[in-house]
């Protein structure tokens, strides 16, 4: 059997899977369709690269993931049913999902709007967050593994074969394995990656659905790569607006540069993932599959006559993405981080035929002597000893490293029961390891007392690897908002405190937008039990409220009473009016009794009539003066122009109201 796609058309597979047709060909295997003839079901065969199953580490890798997915089960996940070997060919029998790729779907409808993105990639954070538990990590989350089936059914798959490649000895022990486009910032600088970064993939995944374009953009999978080491990715919404900002928060806190910033796994962000579609209320939605897909055309294929076998679509499969040294532009490599390099394919020697090609060389006539029998025995003897010497090192050096394998880089976790926190540390340390701590919420215990350790006392670990003490926090209290009004974050905060997010609702809110959290029930600060619910309130506008009457008060008064029912005065206007006193409050604008929502500004009318003192009795001198005073204009009627005279009427008269700069006329005597 060869490893042309043509010849292996038709061909029996460990004497029970036929290949009936090509589905995809990626860098490092082709996927077929075939038929299970035992069970009589269609299914897909994934065929190795010969170059990775003439390799032993990587079979043996290979069927060590092979089994830890077939023991997952979820709808989200591709289910595994066999792998084997053929000869040369190693390969994976896994579920035919009859449809196509979610990047066969984007090509033919573009990006998606928010209730149909949401209904892709929540069944793929379901099924990542039940390997995520198992403790796995797909390492290569992308479009093309993505599988979308013709009942609107979303599952991932490829599970466990980046691991397999990294552990081959066909590849460099520093070489970057995954999708340039889709790759986190750990697995771009020291080449390894956990949950969090199957969450920033995911969180990549969801701005380009959304959006129908990664976040990142160049000539090279290299330069792709190395932007998301100095950049965040941007919010979706940037490059196509409308969409909600709940959904940009998502991928904000999905993509995080630094891993601790990220959800801790595919099910917080699953659930953060809820939230938002609760808080949006976006509609159920049945995501369809590509009408031309690969899938579609290999089932068109498998009964109808072909002179020759179709060639499988290539699809982009895991990259090796090579990293050179001098363009890191970081610290050296003591500093931690690990470059890559490039791998090339093993090139034959010459051989017998470059053997060939070589000049005669001349004859040794001495090759044709009588042996020295004599130097032969010390040639011998000494030989004998060269190779005793070599069996002893030989013998030391297994023996130091069996040891070494075996017990003497390991070490046990020490029991830290009794211990404070400071004695604790020094027992673990005394034992070549290193500490962390980790506060953990509990209701029984008090703050800080000591709950134990992660990996268990009594756990064999290599020396030089960290143990964390954990430390209790005593019971969790409600986190304040802090001016974080977006859902997810608010869900992340709550969730970080054991508490399970609730939705509360609708309320008004004067400083909340509508469409924001609001408040959380019980309050921020108060202390509850691990695991309990609390209440989200989402914003639903400031409440309505009646302009009170304010009239006749003062500007000080008024102030404080539209002030008490959450109005704020914007403006004042001096008004003139003959029936209330200077100073004081003619209304508002809008008037008293009309309703409006709270935080809204209205007009303070305020009076600036000038109210007349009595006159009569005084001179003309003290008169005039008080009316100035009062920044009236005075006429005098009198038989001599004398300020000593007394007055003897005015008009206006006493009391009366009149405007600013309005003229009294005294009548004086003598």
């Amino acid at each position: 059997m060869t490893t042309s796609g043509r010849s292996l058309l038709g061909a029996l597979l460990d004497r029970r899977y036929r290949v009936d047709a090509p589905i995809a060909r990626g860098g490092m295997s082709t996927v077929y369709r075939g038929l299970d003839l035992r069970l009589d079901r269609p299914v897909a065969i994934k065929i190795m690269d010969p170059q990775f199953a003439a390799d032993p580490e990587f079979v043996r890798r290979f069927e060590f993931e092979a089994r830890a997915v077939a023991r997952l089960s979820h709808p989200g996940l591709v289910a595994v049913y066999d792998h084997g070997r053929d000869g040369e060919h190693a390969f994976l029998v896994m579920e035919l999902v009859e449809g196509g790729t979610l990047r066969e779907l984007l090509r033919e409808r573009g990006p998606m709007p928010p209730h149909a993105a949401v209904a892709v990639l929540q069944p793929v954070l379901d099924g990542l967050a039940v390997a995520h538990r198992g403790g796995l990590v797909h390492r290569d989350v992308k479009p093309e593994n993505v599988l979308i089936s013709d009942s609107g059914e979303v599952k991932i798959a490829d599970f466990g074969l980046v691991r397999a490649v990294a552990a081959a000895t066909t590849t460099s022990n520093s070489v970057i394995l995954g999708t340039a486009a889709y790759l986190s910032p750990e697995q771009v600088t020291v080449g390894a990656g956990d949950a969090r970064s199957d969450v920033y993939s995911a969180g990549i995944l969801l701005f380009e659905v959304l959006t129908g374009r990664t976040p990142f953009q160049g000539d090279t999978s290299l330069s792709i790569a190395y932007q998301r080491i100095e950049n965040d990715v941007p919010a979706p919404s940037s490059v196509i607006s409308g969409i909600p900002p709940h959904l940009d928060a998502l991928v904000r806190d999905a993509t995080q540069r630094r891993p601790d910033d990220r959800f801790r796994d595919a099910a917080v962000m699953g659930d953060a993932m809820r939230s938002v579609t609760r808080m949006l209320g976006l509609p159920q939605y049945r995501v369809p599959s590509p009408s031309r897909s690969a899938e579609h055309l290999s089932a068109e294929t498998v009964d109808a006559p072909r002179p020759y076998a179709p060639q499988a679509p290539r699809t982009p499969e895991t990259e090796i993405v090579s990293v050179p040294a001098e363009s890191m532009g970081h610290a050296p490599p003591s500093s931690g981080v690990q470059h890559t390099r490039m791998v090339t394919t093993a090139t034959a020697r010459g051989g017998e035929d470059e053997r060939r090609a070589t000049a005669a060389e001349p004859v040794d006539k001495r090759a044709f002597a009588f042996p020295d029998f004599d130097a032969d025995k010390r040639r011998s003897r000494r030989l004998a000893l060269v190779w005793l010497a070599i069996v002893v090192v030989v013998a030391v050096l297994l023996g130091t490293v069996g040891w070494w394998a075996g017990s003497g880089r390991f070490t046990a976790v020490p029991s830290i029961e009794g211990l404070d926190r400071s004695a604790a540390i020094s027992a673990i340390e005394s034992a070549d390891l290193s500490v962390t701590t980790e506060g953990r919420y509990t209701d029984s215990d008090p703050v800080d007392r000591l709950l134990g350790t992660e990996p268990a006392p009594g756990s064999r670990i290599a020396k030089g690897e960290t143990v964390t003490l954990l430390v209790s926090q005593g019971r969790p209290s409600v986190p304040t908002l802090a001016g974080s009004s977006a859902a997810a974050a608010v869900d992340a905060a709550l969730r970080e405190r054991t508490f399970v997010p609730v939705d509360g609702g609708e309320a008004f809110s004067s400083t909340a937008p509508v469409g924001d959290i609001a408040a959380l029930d019980p309050a921020p600060g108060t202390v509850l039990p691990v695991g309990s619910e609390v209440r989200v309130l989402t914003s639903k506008g400031a409440p309505p409220v009646d302009i009170p009457d304010v009239a006749g008060s003062t500007e000080a008064d008024a102030r404080a009473e539209l002030d008490r029912v959450g109005i704020v005065v914007g403006s004042v206007e001096k008004v003139f009016d003959a029936d209330v006193d200077g100073g004081k409050v003619i209304g508002t604008n809008p008037g008293g009794g009309d309703t409006v929502t709270a935080g809204s500004s209205v007009a303070l009318q305020v009076s600036t009539a000038v109210t007349l003192p009595s006159l009569l009795g005084r001179t003309v001198g003290s008169a005039r003066a008080e009316l100035e005073r009062l920044g009236l204009t005075v006429v005098v009627r009198q038989l001599a122009t004398t300020d000593r005279s007394l007055v003897i009427t005015q008009n206006p008269g006493q009391g009366d109201r009149v405007e600013p700069n309005s003229t009294v006329t005294l009548v004086s005597l003598p």
